[in-house]
Parts: C-alpha cells; structure tokens; sequence
C-alpha cells in the first residue's frame, strides 16, 4: 500500500479526558515504562531503564529548550491579544535571534486577532531595574502566520531578556488548563540547553541526573542534537489519508563529533524521543544528497516530507537523486562527516519535514524511548513504522495498565 493512501481513521484509539497527565510525577523518573520487546509487552519503573538497555549502546537525546513564546498585549480598549512566536524571520538562526538588542521578527500566530485592527501593540516592561516600551507591528500575512516585527527602545536589553520577563511558557493545548510556574521546571529536560521549541521533546522529561548516571556507569555513550519542536506538532491530520497532511518545517543542528560516534557505533542509536529520531533518519538522505551532489549547500540538505519514499527525488532545481541501490547508513553518514570536513564545519545546521510512517525503513534508529501520543496523529504513525504495525498492543496493554498518557504521562521502550 502506497504510504501515502494509509488511512488516519486507521490509527484511532479511545482516549478518555482522565488517562491524560495533567501534571507531571513529584519525582520525573518513577514514572512508568511500557517494555516492548519483538513482540513481547511488559512493564517497569523508568529509573531502571538503563538495565533494559544494550552495554555499550549508543542514545541520542534532543537537548532544545522550550521558550516562552506566548507573548501578551492589551490594548487601550481592554482587549487581550496574544502572539505566538512559531519561527525565526530575521535573524533566522536561533542563537542571534535571542542576542537581537533593538528589533527583530517572528512567524506568529495572532490570538483575538479581530481586536488588533490597525497599528503596533505596544507594552511597558522593567528588566534589570531598567523600564522600556515594546512594539509589535504586522508586516504581512504567511497563510495562517503573521509575520510580526518586535521593536523596543533599550539596547541594554536583548530579545531572551524579554521572552523570561514577559512571555508565557505554551504548554500544550490538550492540557486544559493555564500555565504554571512548576512548568516552568518540569515541562523542561534536565539536559535542555539551546533555546528555540515552542513545545518540550516529552520522552526526555523522564530522566533525571540519577537515571544519566546509572546510563553512563552501565556503559552507554550519549549524544545531543538539537531539534526546535514548532507548534506544528500539534497540528491535528485533517485529510482522510496522510498524503494530503503538510508536515511543519523543524530545525536541526548536529555536531561533527555526533555523526562521529554514530559511525563509530555502526550507525545505530537508541533514540530518546520521537524528535531524536526525525533527527538521525533525515541525517541518512541527507547523507544521500551530498553523494549525489557534493557541491549542496546546507539550506539544499533539507529533507522534504515525501523524499524516503520516493525511488527518484528531485532534491533540488539541478540535481536529482537516483536510488536504485540501497546505501547502508554508515557510508551515508560518512559521506556527510566528510563533506562538514571539506565545508570546515563543526556543526551541521539544516532543516527538515520528514514524515515517518508505515512503508518507512528505518536506517539509525534501533531502539526508541517515548511516550504516549495522540490518536490519528503522525506521531502514532512513527511508532506503528518502528514496530511494524504493532501498535495496537503496546497501545492496549497501556490503556489497561494504567498508564499516564501525552507530555506528561509515562513513557515506553521499544525494540522491533
């Protein structure tokens, strides 16, 4: 069957309002583990994840930060608007975004967008004993965004400056309910770093400094890669099959010593999150396109939606990418180690809209740490490709074992 024909209404399961996690456990790792392995469902505590899990394995965890990224304006008539930053314009790369001291612009989405007729919002705000005015201004519609210019009068004062004071941590929308300072805390890793996700990689919210500890004496290497989750990964599946759902854009960076150790372990990972894994299998095609093309430049490595299961891809106006052959994951990841050595990079910084769903092989990832996802959500899709469509009972077996389900529930381990 054709990936793109599957059927979403297939992939539905009886999720009651109770069975999700509100609030996370006081303590992030007595939370619990579905154990599903060739087959066979069982269970544990999470703290003795590491006992489950191969000597001398390689995992790979995404180490973003969520940013407070609902920002609030009220207008002179009392109405309330909130901007939603979804994506950095200008500048686009995450880092000088947040080190921006005058102006700079964002993707949003406009909430109560009917009482923001004309003109800038404007906001009043003191950081570090210091008081300034914040403008935001419209420049123009992209489909459902605005692209929204922020602009503020005090060069002592930077753009993270303003998100920590002023904006709102967006936990997710199936949640019902306000945020919380304690999310503040919890709805973060504790090996988060690099601010730019506007929603937490949920499988890492799990570990803890004792289960990393226990993971490193075991004899288990870790890695980090850095995948902004936009607000896209909520965007529900509306079409009747999958073909007709866009994937939303994320943005990766991986560093050379990452593809690395992943040669270095066969390039084969355990992945900690579903994030992690649209990581590491866009880094195979991309490792694809640099055989085809040698020459592609960094914003060419994108890895399009629909290109792992198409035989011919067009992966850019001048270069198309034959795949008659199979090429194994470790020469794919060397010819990408190789061409960061020829471009004088140590980090790889890219971009990718891979859907991963049944009809996909997976290249890199061996064994997948998650939680419980939504119904007729892509996620579902990735997890029933990983277990050859055996999602049913890993999905049964939680619903009456009572498992804690979506960001803040319990978590699984599964090994095809």
């Amino acid at each position: 069957m054709d990936t793109k024909e599957i059927h979403i209404s297939d992939y539905s399961y009886e999720l009651a309002d109770e069975r999700i996690a509100k609030f996370p456990l006081v303590e992030r790792d007595q939370s619990k583990l579905l154990l599903y392995n060739k087959g066979v469902v069982g269970e544990d505590v999470f703290y003795n994840l590491p006992n489950h899990l191969p000597e001398g394995a390689l995992m790979v965890m995404n180490n973003t930060k969520v940013i407070q990224a609902r920002l609030h304006f009220r207008k002179s008539t009392g109405a309330l608007i909130e901007v939603f930053l979804l994506e950095p314009v200008q500048p686009a790369d995450y880092e000088q975004m947040f080190q921006q001291t005058h102006h700079c612009s964002w993707l949003c989405l406009v909430g109560n967008q009917k009482k923001w007729k004309d003109g800038p919002l404007t906001s009043e705000l003191e950081i570090k004993n210091e008081r300034f005015h914040i403008s935001a201004t419209r420049l123009g519609e992209q489909g459902t965004s605005q692209l929204i210019q922020f602009e503020w009068d005090n060069a002592n004062i930077n753009f993270a400056d303003i998100l920590d004071v002023m904006g709102e941590l967006p936990i997710p929308p199936y949640l019902n309910r306000e945020t919380q300072e304690s999310d503040k805390t919890t709805y973060q890793t504790v090996y988060s770093k690099i601010k730019g996700s506007v929603a937490a990689p949920t499988a890492g919210l799990h570990f803890t400094e004792r289960v990393l500890s226990a993971i490193d004496a075991h004899g288990i290497e870790r890695e980090e890669v850095t995948l902004h989750v936009g607000a896209g990964t909520f965007r529900p599946v509306k079409s009747k099959t999958i073909g007709g759902h866009p994937m939303h854009t994320e943005y990766i960076a991986v560093h050379r010593h990452t593809i690395e150790r992943l040669l270095a372990h066969h390039a084969e990972a355990i992945a900690v999150g579903t994030t992690s894994v649209r990581t590491l299998e866009s880094l195979y095609y991309m490792g694809l396109k640099v055989m085809a093309n040698p020459d592609i430049t960094e914003d060419e490595l994108h890895v399009n939606q629909w290109e792992p299961y198409e035989v011919e891809s067009s992966l850019s106006e001048s270069v198309t990418l034959r795949t008659e052959f199979k090429v194994e994951s470790s020469e794919a990841l060397q010819a990408l180690l190789d061409w960061m050595v020829r471009h004088d990079l140590t980090v790889l910084h890219s971009s990718t809209q891979i859907i991963i769903a049944p009809g996909y092989d997976y290249h890199i990832v061996k064994m997948l740490i998650t939680n419980f996802h939504q119904p007729q959500s892509t996620l579902l899709l990735l997890v029933s490709a990983f277990v050859h469509g055996d999602w049913h009972k890993i999905y049964d077996y939680a619903l009456t074992h009572d498992f804690r389900f979506l960001s803040y529930g319990d978590s699984s381990l599964l090994i095809p």
